[in-house]
């Protein structure tokens, strides 16, 4: 047997032998109290909770890795339910100040091994972990050893085993895991199995926030009225959901108009410590949003994963990873006065990207942590996406603690973390001379080198110093068509259009602001920003300033917080008088749902091609993501936003140019209107109040009287309705047997298409709103879907139909094959014809022909989204052959059974002469057990071109989902074996 072989019977055995025992605790699950029980909090001090409640993980057991055993433990797996751990020496108990224990918790210290102090923090959460597991079956020693030795061993690229503590969700990828699990459940019964075993075996948190769109702006009311939209839009979606956190244990939902996804993590649903059944142990969680790693800020270890991976994790399978180098990012000094933490992530961001830290964790560590918020930290750790990092790690320390308590978890908690992260040696104190960890690389920064900046037109990581706007953007009129050129010819660029607004006469300039948007978890969470900007609505008020009506003004908060201290401080009345009004409760513009914009606005841009501006406090700013009228869009602090919606226009240099005229006549410059720390931090002391985040979560599941109206069926397999165009059983499974089907042949495959660099999963997934000639519109047009409820991509991601018709429909799409036509569209090679994607796949797919995707470097890059895999997967895509993937899309692409491969380093479409036009043909082995991870294979084409690529596959593990055709198949069919 060779060692691929033995790997797949290993894997197959351990996962029976795990999943036996997950079955074993269901019995365990489904005793405990409701999951919707208001125990489920994490403010223990609020519901008399403490941190080993239901929620908390129920198995570390199960396991799909392969290594050294021998394949006649497949005889023995219900043995390891009852397998002691191999560290179980180690395990001391914690004794609390007050009298008794906390618990107990696998000592770092105890054994006394010199490199574990040299070990990044992040680091050490990944070796507490493997110790804690170690059974000598699912997790050995010798994992153990490899990460104690990271320090040799990374540059290696081992592979380790990872347990994370939970899952995050929010509803755009959540809806279409729990309609695996559904579909999952079906699978199971079908084959003749338990559907039951499909659950979640780890706490799941759901927290619905992509939804919310801004249909109403600039109204006192545009809360309500944009509620009551979501709730019309999205009844069948919110329903399927409230089933779901019915239907399946450990998982609670979060309803509509709570808060961004991450904001409610960071401020109510992160334990720091758990405490489960009375062993101690970090916190960690990965989520299927990418900015998941928010929660790096407070020190819990978090990523996002793909929907695929996420699923396999619920359900008790193990993190499979690389074990990452660790850049050692070192703070120094102090913001200046009048610098914000979005204008800190900016150019920290732009630093990584330069530094190259893609699958890296990113720490930091330094004198000028000691007094950087918790919130700056958050900011930070929440752009680990745009900087490129799994994670932006910031280990705990005194601001941490101060910032739990502030956010209302009780003193005891607070007392139990910092004890036991101080036993364990994962606390930082500042006081005490710091032991010299090693990291992979380097970087520093002075805090007070950086300087206010905004980051565009078109992406996160293109930072532009405020004082270098107006010259930038110039550049920007006068640079070819890319990231940084719009190719506006001279003779335009000046080029003033008169339109009528609401009766009265307008116009409208090249770079005038036309969206002006607080929003994104990114920023909301931060009261020193948010507070910021109400500051400069107060002063720009007082001194008679105001925005133009025809600008879409907004402000979505991350959580109910940020209004109840906007108000106790009495600022929000002046954002109002701005038209800032609060939307809603959700991440709005940041991800695209901004609504419509004044249609004579609209028609004034596109009729005259004007490059109209968007400003946001978000996280992303891809062309064709915020609106598809705004060519332009910044990224910018709160504080900056208004400013620009005051100047109306990012043509400005705001140290020499005024911002408005006051009511008696006066230029008003940006100083005039710009606060001063000492005045942000003197509100934020006096307003910002822990008894508002207990007052804000207490009730969080069932405030929302739409939610609870909601009525749903109490069963345990979901009832299918084939009319719903929101919710569509997949076809994952159709033709599932218990026989994994193998390699599959890719032979003569055509392209379907081909891609330069950095195209992102906004470019692939389907998102933002659906265009009506599109063939998504369509489908939902011959179904009886007016056009008004179309709604948008994300609110339809539980229909694959609707998905996979989606899939490449972005209106900025760039394929070579179209030879610099824009737009979602390409060309079936065999009839010459120009037709949508769609309809190109379905072309090639019903005459038989296999395709590929030819692609630049970082392909896939963005948000982590389960569509941009799954939907090239539905239209037949068997390869995706590019210079260099994101992390969670390569996963991603290999969970749905796609095969990555890679360029071989100097080479790429253009160098090898690819026009797109070939039919390919990759000589991957038939065979699985023939196939090793990272091996190279060899590609040819129809007109005798031969190349070598890598392919992709990068643990022995993914070749094991390749095998059973994807992730979820592989998760059924050892499912079903588990008890046999």
């Amino acid at each position: 047997m060779t060692s691929i072989a033995a790997a797949l019977t290993r894997s197959r055995s351990r996962i029976s032998s795990s999943l036996s025992t997950a079955v074993s605790y269901s019995a365990c699950i489904s005793s405990s109290p409701s999951k919707n029980s208001i125990s489920g909090s994490p403010l223990s001090s609020v519901h008399g909770r403490s941190f080993h409640d239901w929620r908390s993980p129920l198995s570390h057991r199960a396991a799909i890795r392969s290594s050294a055993v021998v394949a006649d433990r497949f005889e023995r797996r219900f043995a390891t339910a009852a397998s002691r751990n191999s560290y179980e020496g180690i395990l001391t108990p914690l004794a609390n100040p007050d009298g008794g224990e906390f618990g107990k918790y696998y000592s770092l210290p105890a054994l006394d091994d010199p490199r574990i102090d040299r070990l990044p923090f992040s680091v050490r959460i990944l070796l507490e972990s493997a110790i804690r597991n170690c059974d000598e079956f699912q997790v050995t020693g010798k994992d153990v050893e490899k990460i104690i030795d990271w320090e040799n061993s990374a540059p290696k690229q081992v592979e380790i085993p990872f347990k994370p503590a939970r899952v995050l969700l929010q509803d755009f990828t959540g809806v279409p895991a729990v309609v695996d699990l559904a579909c999952m459940r079906d699978a199971m019964n079908n084959l003749g199995s338990d559907s039951n075993k499909i659950n979640p075996l780890v706490p799941v948190d759901l927290v619905i926030d992509h939804s919310v769109q801004v249909d109403v702006a600039r109204s006192e009311n545009a809360v309500q009225e944009n509620m009551t939209l979501e709730f019309q839009r999205n009844k069948e979606r919110f329903a399927f959901l409230k089933w779901g956190s019915n239907a399946f244990h450990n998982m609670l939902v979060v309803p509509p108009g709570s808060g961004i996804v991450h904001q409610v993590n960071l401020e109510y649903l992160a334990r720091v410590v758990f405490n489960n059944g009375g062993i101690l142990y970090p916190d960690s969680v990965v989520g299927t949003d990418s900015h998941t790693t928010m929660i790096d800020g407070l020190g819990v270890a978090g990523w996002g994963v793909g929907g695929i991976e996420a699923e396999a994790a619920m359900l008790g399978q193990p993190m499979s990873m690389v074990l990452p180098g660790v850049v050692g990012f070192k703070l120094s000094g102090k913001l200046r006065n009048g610098v914000t933490a979005t204008d800190l992530v900016l150019t920290v961001t732009q630093m990584l990207r330069k530094h190259g830290v893609v699958g890296k964790f990113v720490e930091f560590y330094g004198q000028g942590m000691r007094e950087l918020p918790l919130a700056d930290r958050a900011t930070i750790a929440n752009m680990s996406p745009e900087y490129g990092a799994t994670m932006g790690f910031f280990p705990v320390d005194h601001v941490t603690l101060q910032y739990l308590k502030q956010s209302g978890r009780s003193d005891k908690t607070v007392a139990m973390i910092e004890s036991y992260l101080r036993a364990n040696k994962m606390f930082v104190d500042h006081s005490q001379a710091e032991v010299e960890r090693v990291y992979s690389s380097y970087l520093e920064l002075n805090l007070e080198e950086v300087e206010p900046c905004i980051s565009g037109p078109k992406r996160p990581h293109d930072r532009v110093p405020l004082k270098e706007m107006k010259a930038d953007w110039q550049s920007c009129l006068d640079n070819k068509v890319g990231f940084k050129g719009f190719a506006i010819p001279p003779e335009s660029q000046k080029k003033v259009v008169d339109f009528t607004f609401k009766g009265e006469p307008a116009q409208i300039k090249h770079g005038d602001v036309v969206i002006a948007a607080i929003t994104s978890c990114t920023n909301t969470s931060n009261p020193s920003v948010m507070l910021g900007a109400a500051l400069v609505a107060k002063k720009a008020c007082e001194l008679g300033l105001e925005v133009k009506p025809w600008i879409k003004t907004s402000l979505a908060p991350g959580s109910g917080v940020v209004t109840k201290y906007l108000e106790k401080s009495g600022l929000q009345r002046y954002l109002n008088q701005l038209g800032f009004h609060i939307v809603g409760y959700g991440c709005t513009t940041c991800i695209g749902n901004s609504g419509d914009i004044d249609e004579t606005v609209a028609s004034a841009i596109s009729q005259n091609d004007i490059v109209a501006a968007a400003v946001l406090s978000g996280n992303r700013n891809f062309e064709g993501r915020v609106h598809p009228h705004t060519r332009a869009n910044y990224l910018a602090s709160p504080p900056l936003v208004v400013a620009y919606a005051l100047a109306g226009t990012v043509d400005i240099d705001f140290d020499k140019e005024p911002i408005g005229t006051s009511k008696d006549g006066k230029k008003v410059y940006f100083k005039d209107i710009w606060p001063t720390n000492e005045e942000i931090n003197s509100v934020l002391q006096s307003s910002v109040l822990p008894e508002m985040f207990k007052a804000t979560y207490e009730s969080i599941t069932t405030e929302n009287p739409m939610w609870n109206q909601l009525q749903v069926p109490l069963t345990s397999l979901y009832t299918w309705d084939a009319s719903s165009t929101y919710i569509h059983e997949p076809p994952y499974f159709k033709s599932m047997t218990m026989s994994p089907p193998g390699p599959h042949p890719v032979k003569d495959a055509y392209c379907l298409l081909s891609f330069g660099d950095s195209i992102t999963t906004d470019h692939i997934s389907p998102a933002g709103s659906i265009h009506k000639d599109s063939p998504a519109a369509k489908y939902l047009m011959e179904r009886g879907v007016e056009r008004k409820d179309f709604n948008s991509y994300g609110s339809r991601r539980g229909n694959d139909e609707v998905m996979a018709r989606g899939t490449f429909a972005n209106i900025r799409l760039v394929n070579k094959l179209l030879k610099g036509e824009v737009g979602p569209k390409t060309i079936h090679i065999p009839s010459g014809e120009e037709l949508s994607v769609f309809d190109a796949a379905l072309k090639y797919k019903v005459d038989g022909h296999d395709t590929v995707i030819l692609a630049g470097a970082e392909y896939g890059s963005g948000s982590s989204r389960d569509w941009a895999a799954k939907g090239p997967m539905l239209l037949g895509v068997k390869a995706v052959i590019a210079k260099s993937f994101e992390r969670i899309h390569r996963s991603n692409l290999v969970g749905m059974g796609i095969i990555p491969l890679c360029f071989k380093s100097g080479e790429d479409t253009e160098t090898l002469g690819l026009t797109g036009h070939e039919r390919f043909t990759i000589h991957l082995p038939s065979n699985a057990a023939d196939i090793k991870p990272g091996q190279d294979v060899s590609v040819t084409t129809d007109n005798g071109k031969t190349f070598t690529c890598t392919v992709r596959f990068d643990t022995e593990v993914e070749l094991a989902y390749y095998n059973h055709g994807g992730i979820l198949p592989f998760v059924i069919r050892n499912l079903i074996t588990a008890n046999l």
